[in-house]
């Protein structure tokens, strides 16, 4: 069964993050996430804040934009880091901010898929 992008955002994440804040200060960046289709949302995915946070809705200032589907992004958190690159590679997921943070989201979707981290 698929990820839920919801649950990804709304549960997973926030409990790795209050879990292991350590975590995100090693990310150390602010990620604003625009999700299209059913299961989508935004969230804004603050690693600087202490403690750090992740929320629904577009909070404060990102660092780094992110823009994909649903679809898309659920096969980034249910395939990992391949995927995740192919989903770039192919055009389908859009980054706006600073690019090079984006080696820095596979950490932040590394921590929310983690079991208990």
């Amino acid at each position: 069964m698929p990820s839920s992008v919801k649950d990804f955002f709304d549960q997973r994440v926030p409990d790795a993050l209050r879990q292991h804040p350590e975590k995100a200060k090693e990310v150390a960046a602010t990620f604003l996430f625009t999700i299209t289709g059913a299961d989508g949302g935004t969230w804004t995915a603050d690693l600087i804040s202490s403690p750090p946070i992740c929320q629904p809705g577009c909070v404060g200032q990102a660092q780094c934009t992110i823009e994909v589907t649903d679809e898309d992004f659920r096969s980034m958190i249910d395939g990992g880091a391949q995927v995740a690159v192919q989903v770039f590679l192919s055009g389908k997921l859009r980054i706006g901010g600073d690019p090079m943070l984006i080696s820095r989201l596979l950490r932040l979707l590394q921590m929310g898929n983690a079991p208990m981290i």
